[in-house]
């Protein structure tokens, strides 16, 4: 049984549906987004020395706001343990830690996973409902899901391959092995084609031809899927 401080820190924390509790959760996401943009506004080349110290003064403050709510929410859930090893609960620990220790790593990457915290906002937006459809459609199809990436490795590999055999005595630099030749697969079944790298021989554009084709089955086929397991969910809800 929670005590009353922590019973009113777990209202302000954790039920946003409260007007206080959904101040202070808009008031975190806000302080995240700030952090993330101060820290790439201090990569600019030509920012001031005095713009400089002020960016890293809001990183250490916005980093100790960050760590005193760690410690609250902790605190105040209910089984601490179980939130602590939360997925929630391993971002925040895993974005606040080097800053506790005091290690240099560059912890920008690993901190904008707390972006995922903005979660909690659709609750706001009352798209709750469609949370749960996706993840309906999603478990639906999970079979085939599973089936459509193992075919899009196979489509890779080969694709690979094939590229490598047509590519490589005209252009050893650019297909060095079927390994390099993998980004070209991918760029090419994904249908973005960066063109960074591009076939010079007949073989090899026929061969672009047809991974081309195959690339738009790719692309469609898991949105097909999506698109149609979603269907069902919504008509399975209308139909309750």
């Amino acid at each position: 049984m929670q005590r009353p401080g922590r019973a009113s820190i777990y209202r302000v924390l954790f039920e946003t549906e409260t007007q206080v509790g959904r101040a202070v959760d808009l008031s975190i996401q806000w302080l995240i987004v700030a952090s993330l943009v101060a820290s790439a506004v201090d990569t600019l080349p030509t920012i001031s020395a005095q713009a400089h110290e002020a960016l890293r003064w809001f990183e250490h403050a916005s980093m100790v706001v960050f760590i005193v709510e760690y410690g609250l929410r902790v605190y105040s859930a209910p089984r601490p343990t179980e939130f602590a090893r939360s997925f929630l609960g391993v971002v925040d620990l895993v974005a606040v830690l080097p800053f506790v220790l005091g290690l240099g790593f560059d912890m920008r990457a690993v901190r904008a996973f707390r972006l995922l915290r903005l979660v909690r906002m659709l609750k706001l937006l009352r798209y709750s409902r469609a949370m749960r459809r996706y993840r309906m459609a999603f478990g639906a199809i999970r079979a085939e899901l599973t089936l459509y990436l193992l075919g899009s490795f196979v489509a890779v590999y080969v694709a690979s391959v094939g590229i490598y055999q047509f590519e490589h005595e005209a252009q050893p630099d650019a297909f060095t092995s079927v390994f390099d030749a993998m980004w070209w697969a991918v760029a090419t079944l994904t249908t973005v084609g960066y063109g960074d790298v591009v076939p010079v021989t007949a073989g090899g554009r026929a061969f672009t031809v047809l991974v081309l084709i195959v690339g738009l089955g790719v692309v469609a086929v898991p949105t097909a899927l999506v698109a149609s397991s979603l269907t069902e969910v919504l008509r399975e809800e209308h139909e309750d």
